[in-house]
C-alpha cells in the first residue's frame, strides 16, 4: 500500500493519547465509586454476574467504535492506494470494411457495404467507453481512416465516408488492421511473411479484435493466410463476416457487369487460423445479430486503486454502528 500524502499518517499518533486518556478516565471513575462506597454514600459493589460483565465489556463498544472511525477517516486523508487485480471487459476493435467494388452488390439491401454501414452504427453505439474502435477500409490496398478511439462520433464519421472501388486484397485489410492496432509501427518483409510468418513479431495484443466484413474474392497479392497467422501470433482473434450469396450475383460497375460470389472458405480459413468466428450475413437484420453477439473477452490487470473512497465508507458504517449500539443502551447518542 502507498500513500499520496504520507505525513498525514502523523495524525494517527493522537490514537494511542485518546486510548490512554479514555482507560485514564476508567481509572478515575471507578476509585469514584470505590471511594463512594467506603464512606457509605453508595452500597459496595457485589459480586459481578454475568450481565454484569457483558454490560461493563458492552461500555466500551461505542468509544471503539469512535476511534476506529477516526483511525479510517485519517488513513483516508493520506490517499491511500494499493496495486490490485482489476477485472474489465475491455480492448481494442477494428472494423475492416471491405471496399471493393463487389460491395455495391444489392444481394442486401439496399447493398452490401450500406448495410454493413448501417450495422456498424448499432454496434458502435452499443460498446462501453472502455473499448475502442477503428476503422479500416481495403480494397487493392488498406487504409487505416480511423485510428482506434473511445469517441464514437469519430469512429462513425469514419464509417459514414466509405465508399466502394477498385478489388479485394483480403491480405492487405488484415495487415492494416494489424497496423492499426499496433499504432501505425508495423513493417512486414512479405517475403519473410511467405516463407515464415510465424517468426514475424509484431507484439502481443491480446484485447484485441478485428471484425473484417467482406464477400472473400481475394484478387490481391498478399497472403490473407499468411496475415491470419501472423495476427494469431499476435493473440489478435479476426472474426471474419460474409457479405453476399454463395450462389452469385451481378453489379455494374463503369457500365459493365461482372459476376461476384461469396468465398465462404477463404473467410472461415481466416476466422479458424485466428481462434475467431465466421458469419454469413444475409440481410441487413442478420449484420445486426452478428454484431450484437459480438463480446470482448474479461481480462485481467493489475493497476493503481485508490482506497479512500472504501476506507470513508467503512468509517461511516463503523460510525453508524457505535451509534446505534449508544442509543439502545443508554437511549442517547453517546454513552456516559
Amino acid at each position: 500500500m502507498t500513500f499520496t500524502y504520507p505525513w498525514a499518517l502523523l495524525a494517527l499518533l493522537v490514537i494511542p493519547v485518546l486510548i490512554w486518556r479514555y482507560r485514564a478516565l476508567l481509572r478515575a471513575d471507578q476509585e469514584r465509586r470505590e471511594a463512594l462506597a467506603r464512606s457509605g454514600l453508595v452500597p459496595a459493589a457485589a459480586g459481578a454476574t454475568g450481565a454484569t460483565r457483558s454490560a461493563r465489556r458492552g461500555r466500551h463498544l461505542v468509544p471503539a467504535c469512535l476511534l476506529a472511525t477516526l483511525a479510517l477517516l485519517i488513513l483516508a486523508a493520506a490517499g491511500p492506494a494499493a496495486t490490485l487485480t482489476q477485472v474489465h471487459r475491455e480492448g481494442t476493435v477494428i472494423l475492416a470494411f471491405d471496399t471493393s467494388n463487389s460491395m455495391r452488390a444489392t444481394d442486401l439491401r439496399p447493398d452490401r457495404l450500406a448495410a454493413a454501414k448501417a450495422a456498424a452504427y448499432r454496434f458502435i453505439d452499443a460498446q462501453p467507453r472502455n473499448i475502442r474502435i477503428g476503422v479500416v477500409a481495403f480494397s487493392d490496398t488498406g487504409n487505416v481512416t480511423q485510428s482506434p478511439t473511445d469517441d464514437p462520433r469519430l469512429v462513425k464519421s469514419a464509417v459514414d465516408r466509405l465508399g466502394a472501388h477498385g478489388g479485394t486484397s483480403l491480405g492487405q485489410g488484415l495487415f492494416t488492421a494489424l497496423k492499426a492496432i499496433a499504432g501505425g509501427k508495423l513493417t512486414v518483409d512479405p517475403e519473410q511473411l511467405a516463407s515464415d510468418p510465424d517468426s514475424v513479431d509484431i507484439g502481443y495484443y491480446g484485447s484485441a479484435r478485428v471484425v473484417l466484413l467482406s464477400d472473400g474474392q481475394d484478387t490481391g497479392t498478399l497472403d490473407p493466410q499468411a496475415m491470419a497467422r501472423l495476427a494469431s501470433v499476435a493473440g489478435v482473434k479476426v472474426s471474419t463476416v460474409g457479405l453476399g450469396d454463395p450462389g452469385g450475383t451481378t453489379v455494374t460497375i463503369d457500365g459493365v457487369a461482372q459476376h461476384t460470389a461469396l468465398d465462404e472458405a477463404s473467410l472461415r480459413g481466416i476466422a479458424e487460423t485466428t481462434d475467431g468466428t465466421y458469419a454469413r450475413a444475409t440481410s441487413a437484420g442478420d449484420l445486426g445479430d452478428i454484431y450484437a453477439g459480438m463480446k470482448l473477452d474479461f481480462v485481467s490487470r493489475r493497476e493503481s486503486t485508490e482506497l479512500a473512497p472504501y476506507m470513508t465508507l467503512l468509517s461511516l458504517l463503523i460510525l453508524g454502528l457505535g451509534v446505534t449500539v449508544s442509543v439502545v443502551r443508554t437511549g442517547r447518542v453517546v454513552s456516559a
